[in-house]
């Protein structure tokens, strides 16, 4: 694994907008950075990072299968009592899911540790799976990188095989086909936007008819279904909006009653918390990809040192505090300070040239299908982290 600089195209600017990433710059600072990308080895994505991806993820719905049979472990995780059987329900359904990531510390050298999931409302997935893969065929085109020069992205193609997956399954279990699958998300967010905008073309490709509904529009009707801005009933809903907002909205209470089928499935609300990680460490304590963790018994008290405090649902890096081995105290701010946290073992991410890199690995359906690369100049990766290409060489 090397971080190798490059020349960017002159022209990336032009080709992002013209091709609907129009969040390549967040107020005012680069977001896509392709002054340099990441060669990997084969070995290093198949051993290191792809094979652990598929054996994590084989552990959570394991877990997933525990929690839902348990009120003890349901507390745990801070899911509403009222919300139990509408999660239990959906985990029994089988209900099927589209995608998540896992956000990895991993450096070339040493197992890749897992730092947190993030499987109800990943980000950086257009960049992922479609502008990266576009960078790499340019640079193959200009000779800039051997013809051989490859990337672990399948992302694209996993994501139509699980869309065409799910319109089998809504069919086989009475949802209407012709019905029209919404995609919402929060208004003002251009990066949430443009994700949705592009998991609703790809939903298009696999015989879908879509539409775009910002969340703050869904309303419910008269018989308590969930309701569109044209007051039409919504029966498949894929909701960039966490689960654990929806269950504190006013619309809770009619989750279980509408007949709204939903992407994410509700059964995701137990891994997209923070509190999944000491689960899993108890379960699985030494495993080489998962880092010591548990539940934080006082959040208001003092971090011992080697240790991250991290909210149950923070995102983006959000009220994340961490105490060095030496002392040293980092935090960041954010809005997600009032709830339960975990502890996690400190594991610093390496340093390439001065940037901090992350390795988001992301699944779809129930295959490890490609990462995405983060980097910031501190240990607290953020929502405005700049995202890199890759290539295996």
């Amino acid at each position: 694994m090397k971080r190798v600089r490059c020349v960017p195209r002159h022209d990336w600017r032009e080709k992002a907008e013209r091709l609907g990433f129009l969040f390549h710059t967040i107020d005012g600072e680069p977001y896509w950075d392709e002054s340099a990308y990441y060669a990997f080895t084969l070995r290093e994505i198949e051993d290191d990072l792809e094979t652990p991806t598929a054996e994590l993820h084989a552990l959570c719905l394991d877990l997933v299968d525990e929690v839902v049979q348990s009120e003890e472990l349901l507390q745990r995780l801070a899911i509403p009592p009222e919300q139990w059987t509408f999660v239990r329900d959906s985990w029994f359904k089988r209900d099927p899911h589209l995608y998540g990531r896992m956000d990895f510390s991993y450096d070339g050298t040493g197992p890749a540790r897992l730092l947190e999931l993030n499987y109800d409302t990943p980000t950086a997935l257009y960049e992922s799976a479609f502008f990266q893969w576009v960078w790499l065929e340019d640079l193959r085109s200009r000779r800039e990188l051997p013809d051989e020069a490859d990337q672990f992205n399948r992302i694209q193609e996993d994501l139509l095989e699980a869309f065409q997956h799910l319109r089998r399954h809504w069919r086989c279990t009475g949802t209407k086909d012709e019905a029209r699958f919404v995609f919402s998300s929060v208004r003002e967010s251009e990066e949430d936007r443009g994700t949705v905008r592009y998991l609703q073309d790809i939903a298009e490709q696999a015989g879908f008819r879509t539409r775009h509904t910002s969340i703050e529009d869904i309303g419910i009707d008269a018989l308590g279904r969930f309701t569109d801005q044209s007051d039409e009933v919504v029966q498949m809903m894929f909701k960039l909006y966490p689960w654990e907002f929806l269950f504190a909205d006013g619309f809770g209470q009619f989750l279980s009653t509408s007949p709204t089928s939903w992407v994410e499935p509700p059964w995701k609300a137990i891994l997209s918390n923070k509190g999944i990680l000491p689960l899993l460490w108890e379960r699985h304590a030494g495993h080489p990809n998962l880092l010591p963790a548990l539940f934080d018994p006082d959040p208001s008290s003092e971090l011992r040192p080697g240790w991250v405090r991290k909210p149950f649902f923070s995102r983006e890096g959000a009220n994340v505090s961490m105490r060095l081995p030496d002392g040293q105290i980092l935090s960041s701010e954010g809005p997600y300070d009032d709830g339960p946290c975990i502890l996690q073992e400190f594991h610093a991410l390496p340093d390439f040239d001065g940037n901090r890199t992350l390795v988001g690995s992301w699944v779809v359906g129930d295959r490890a299908s490609g990462i995405g690369i983060r980097e910031d100049s501190t240990l607290i990766t953020r929502d405005t982290s700049r995202f890199l290409p890759h290539a295996i060489l």
